[in-house]
C-alpha cells in the first residue's frame, strides 16, 4: 500500500512538473517577444513598407511582410482545404476505407507530414527552375498548400472518424444518399474538429520560412499580382536577426509580435466559431 502511494505521489509530482515546464516555456517565449518587440512597435511599423536604409536601422515598416504572410497563408490554406476535405472523406470506410490504396494514402500523408519544410522548398525550387519560373506569390501558395495538405487531411480524417456510425445509419434509413449524409450529417457533426484541423495547418503555413524562401522570394514591396515576389514575417524575422545592427534586430522582435498576434487572433476566432457550431454536436 505504501509503495502504491509513493508511486501515485511520484507521478503526480511528475505531471505537475511537466505542466509547469510547458506553461513556463510558453510564457517565457511570449514574454521575451513582447519585452523586446513592444518598445519598437509603432504605427509606422504597421502601416509602412520598408524604405531606403531600413536594414541600416532607418525608417519604414513591415507592412509588406504582414500582407505577404496573410496572402501566402490564406491562399495556401484555402487551396489545401479544398483538396484535403475530399481526401479525408474519401478515406472513410463508406468510400474506400480499408483498401490498399487508402492505407498507402495514409502512409504517404504521414511521410509527407514528417518531411522537413526545406525539402518542400527545394522541390518547388527545382520545379520552378525546370520551367524557368521566377519566385512568386503563386509559387509560395502552392508550396504551402503541399506542406499543409498532409497535416490538414490527417487531422480531418481523425475527426470524421469520431462521428457516431448510428447517425449515418439513421440518415441512410431516411433515404439520404452518401453525399447527402456526408454534407448534412457528418460535416455538421465534425465541423468544430474540421475547423481545428484548418487552424493547425494555417498555423504551420503562416509560421514557415524554409519552404517559401526559394519559391516566394523576398521583397520590400507588396505584391500586385500572383506572379510577383513577396515577403513574409518569418523571413523578415530571419533576415533582420541576421543583421549586426541592434536596432535592426529589435525590428525582428516587432515582427515576431505581429506574427504572434495573428496566430492568437486566429485561435480565438476559431474557438468562438467552434462554440457557435457545437449545437450540431450529439452529446
Amino acid at each position: 500500500m505504501e509503495l502504491r502511494r509513493a508511486e501515485e505521489a511520484f507521478f503526480k509530482v511528475l505531471m505537475i512538473l511537466s505542466l509547469v515546464i510547458v506553461v513556463g516555456s510558453l510564457l517565457g517565449v511570449i514574454g521575451t517577444i513582447l519585452w523586446k518587440g513592444l518598445p519598437v512597435l509603432s504605427i509606422d511599423m504597421l502601416t509602412k513598407t520598408a524604405e531606403g536604409g531600413y536594414y541600416l536601422g532607418k525608417g519604414g515598416g513591415i507592412l509588406g511582410a504582414i500582407t505577404g504572410s496573410l496572402y501566402l497563408a490564406l491562399g495556401g490554406t484555402a487551396l489545401s482545404f479544398f483538396l484535403s476535405i475530399g481526401i479525408a472523406f474519401h478515406l472513410q470506410k463508406e468510400y474506400s476505407g480499408g483498401t490498399r490504396l487508402s492505407n498507402l494514402t495514409r502512409l504517404s500523408l504521414d511521410i509527407l507530414w514528417g518531411t522537413p519544410s526545406i525539402v518542400y522548398g527545394a522541390f518547388g525550387f527545382a520545379v520552378m527552375m525546370y520551367f524557368h519560373m521566377r519566385t512568386s506569390l503563386l509559387g509560395g501558395i502552392i508550396i504551402l498548400a503541399l506542406l499543409e495538405i498532409p497535416i490538414m487531411t490527417r487531422a480531418m480524417e481523425e475527426v470524421i472518424k469520431t462521428v457516431p456510425q448510428e447517425l449515418k445509419e439513421v440518415s441512410y434509413s431516411l433515404g439520404a444518399t452518401r453525399i447527402e449524409t456526408t454534407l448534412r450529417v457528418v460535416a455538421k457533426q465534425a465541423l468544430p474538429g474540421l475547423m481545428t484541423g484548418v487552424l493547425i495547418a494555417f498555423g504551420r503555413g503562416i509560421g514557415d520560412a524554409a519552404s517559401i524562401m526559394f519559391t516566394a522570394g523576398y521583397t520590400d514591396r507588396i505584391p500586385a499580382s500572383l506572379f510577383d515576389s513577396t515577403s513574409s514575417l518569418p523571413l523578415s524575422i530571419f533576415y533582420q536577426l541576421g543583421s549586426p545592427l541592434p536596432q535592426v534586430q529589435q525590428k525582428a522582435y516587432a515582427s515576431a509580435v505581429i506574427l504572434l498576434a495573428i496566430v492568437l487572433a486566429i485561435s480565438i476566432t476559431t474557438r468562438l466559431l467552434s462554440r457557435k457550431y457545437t449545437k450540431y454536436i450529439i452529446k
